[in-house]
């Protein structure tokens, strides 16, 4: 099941349309959860509330491996603020980028993971706690497992926008404090890599700087895939047994 609530997020002064994934018998089974925060909460569930008309499918997913709560706050729609709050970084891409992804996590971490640990049946602690998304949610999720480490063990970086800013991002993978048996699943699309001069090359270089790091990366350049919610939800398999390695 799907519920959905407003919640203040602070840093902007803004209310916001939160989607939570919870297993059927979350009420009844005396069971506790690890918990995975996700970006763009409107993607993920339902064609109706999706941008483009299809989302992630994955409530279905879910339903048929009923393991995690799914915490996904919608974006903001106005303008370019989604890129400004789910960029960690100042940048010069899309005519200039004033990044608040820094607010954006101190809100999750500090305010509205504190409330879901409250409010429902979860496992509070690091190695149940997980981050995923796509394009600039998968960006912030990258973001996220090396600077809050100490909060996510695992990501899921899906057509991670890692372009927007490389230097900051590289020189943050080299400094981050890993703590052992951080995981992150990362992923192309290989049609997104026709379309980008450089793609590739940035996506192995970074990869690589991630493996040196000792952190446990599952890395797929996925055949025919796109950017596209439609191409996310056939990763979905690969994204959960990544993340479920070792829980289950």
């Amino acid at each position: 099941m799907v519920e959905t609530f407003d919640v203040s997020i602070t840093p902007y002064g803004l209310t916001r349309r939160t989607f939570v994934y919870l297993p059927d018998d979350w009420q009844t089974s005396g069971k506790k959860y690890p918990v995975l925060y996700m970006f763009d909460g409107h993607n993920l569930f339902f064609d109706s509330t999706a941008t483009y008309g299809t989302c992630w499918g994955l409530k279905e997913y879910c339903d048929a491996h009923p393991n995690w709560i799914i915490a996904a706050p919608e974006c903001n729609h106005e303008g370019n603020k989604r890129l400004e709050e789910y960029c960690p970084y100042q940048s010069d891409w899309f005519g200039g980028i004033t990044g608040t992804g820094h607010e954006y996590m101190e809100w999750l971490t500090k305010e509205f993971k504190p409330m879901m640990d409250k409010r429902y049946p979860t496992l509070p602690g690091r190695a149940n706690t997980a981050i995923g998304g796509s394009s600039m949610g998968g960006l912030m999720s990258l973001y996220a497992l090396l600077q809050y480490n100490d909060t996510f063990s695992r990501a899921a970086a899906l057509s991670p926008s890692i372009w927007v800013s490389p230097e900051k991002l590289s020189g943050l993978v080299g400094r981050a404090k890993l703590e052992p048996g951080t995981v992150l699943y990362m992923d192309y699309g290989s049609q997104e890599m026709g379309n980008h001069e450089g793609m590739r090359r940035e996506f192995a270089e970074m990869c690589s700087k991630i493996m040196v790091r000792g952190i446990h990366l599952t890395s797929r350049l996925v055949p025919g895939g796109t950017h596209s919610e439609a191409s996310w939800e056939k990763q979905l398999p690969f994204v959960f047994h990544t993340l479920m390695y070792e829980l289950d």
